[in-house]
């Protein structure tokens, strides 16, 4: 059976030795760089499952990293691995098409955690029944994570996919914004919340040109995606 490979940047050498030494025994298969710019070269190079990102590195930081490889691949999860606990840094890497962020020092069982669900996450994408929606002049394919029509086609990142999907099930209803933390994140904490906002603001750029359709903001209760 094939590995999952992991693309792992990290400066730090004790930090990276352990990580990835624990990620091996778990039957991943990592390349680890230990500065942005090599990590971008290996990742046009090679086939990756799944990236995992410092953010203050030498001659490429992670937020330039994830840019760069989000204008080759928008579908690989991108999960950041950072010391740097500002909630504006977080927002950054949210904004900048990663997937998930990690505060420093990061619970190993988590980090496996959150690798084993975007991996069964995908999976599920894979063998979603139904793959095609129609969104006003769109076509969204949930496999691929794009929006497409005749003239243009808009990558999506794997959440902001799930995010929308869950909108297209549950369309002109309300949803608690507890019920879509759960379901996307698994927690209904603080973090996981500023990122639900995060992702919701670029589905709504996305969608702006679209009349007939609106995320609206319940205050105090959740959501509701209107479609007509």
């Amino acid at each position: 059976m094939k590995k999952i490979r992991i693309l792992y940047a990290e400066d730090d050498e004790t930090l990276s030795f352990l990580t990835k030494d624990i990620l091996e025994q778990n039957n991943y298969e990592v390349v680890h760089c230990c500065e942005g710019k090599s990590a971008f070269e290996t990742f046009k190079k090679e086939d990756f499952d799944i990236c995992i990102f410092d953010i203050m590195m030498p001659k490429m930081d992670g937020f330039e990293l994830a840019t760069e490889i989000r204008k080759l691949d928008n579908y690989v999860p991108i999960i950041f691995l950072s010391a740097k606990t500002l909630k504006e840094d977080r927002i950054k890497g949210l904004r900048l098409g990663a997937d998930d962020y990690l505060v420093k020092p990061f619970s190993i069982e988590e980090l496996l955690l959150k690798i084993e669900i975007f991996l069964k996450r995908v999976q599920k994408n894979i063998t979603l029944e139904k793959s095609l929606y129609e969104i006003g002049k769109y076509q969204f394919d949930t496999k691929n994570f794009i929006l497409f029509n005749d003239h243009e086609k808009i990558g999506l990142t794997q959440r902001e996919s799930e995010l929308l999907k869950l909108f297209l099930d549950n369309k002109n209803k309300v949803l608690k914004r507890e019920q879509i933390l759960m379901s996307l994140w698994g927690t209904d904490d603080y973090f996981m919340g500023r990122s639900l906002d995060v992702f919701i603001s670029r589905l709504r750029k996305i969608l702006i040109s679209e009349s007939g359709i609106a995320i609206e903001n319940l205050h105090g209760i959740g959501f509701r995606f209107s479609m007509v």
